[in-house]
């Protein structure tokens, strides 16, 4: 069944309240922050809402504080996508389903980023394959939208900061109405 974006909107209201696992914000504070730091790069709608929305599979599959620390992957990448299928274009969902292999990719490719990632995301790498090798690396960057989510994940580890203001959910909910596939 697909969600509506009052669904979430009910999600990232009522859930949103969650630590963000191993982190000093909020799941709702980590997702404004995204979209946020999407926004002021001057990222478009879709870019926006898949920041917005890339760790939505956390507040759908509820794995408790900090699963990582138990060895669970909790899979978020992908747990949403059946839910958001329908509800927005394919760059979204290919953006949200490889943020985690962004992470990989990354990892590989960018010298200091394995070192500056949170201790949350160093287990969370090695519970999800560990860093890419340079021909993994190479085959992710020439996926579409692999572009789309190495942006993203770069927002993703910056989006941590305590007390930092964004603008409300409504203003980004507004953002992804208007590159729903849904009325």
């Amino acid at each position: 069944m697909a969600l509506s974006l009052a669904d979430i909107e009910w999600l990232l209201v009522h859930k949103g309240d969650a630590q963000y696992s191993g982190e000093p914000v909020t799941q709702r504070e980590h997702a404004l922050q995204s979209a946020w730091l999407a926004e002021q790069a001057g990222a478009d709608d879709e870019l926006i809402t898949a920041a917005l929305l890339h760790d939505l599979g956390h507040l759908l599959n509820d794995q408790g504080e900090t699963p990582t620390l138990r060895g669970i992957d909790d899979l978020h990448q992908f747990v949403a996508l059946p839910f958001l299928r329908g509800v927005f274009p394919d760059r979204v969902l290919d953006a949200i389903s490889l943020h985690v292999d962004a992470k990989r990719c990354l990892c590989a490719t960018r010298p200091g980023y394995l070192e500056a990632l949170s201790a949350d995301s160093q287990r969370s790498l090695a519970l999800q394959g560990g860093v890419f090798d340079a021909a993994q690396a190479q085959a992710f960057q020439a996926r579409p939208h692999a572009e789309d989510a190495l942006r993203l994940r770069l927002w993703d580890d910056q989006a941590k900061q305590v007390g930092l203001t964004t603008p409300p959910l409504a203003h980004y909910l507004a953002i992804a109405r208007r590159c729903s596939l849904t009325p």
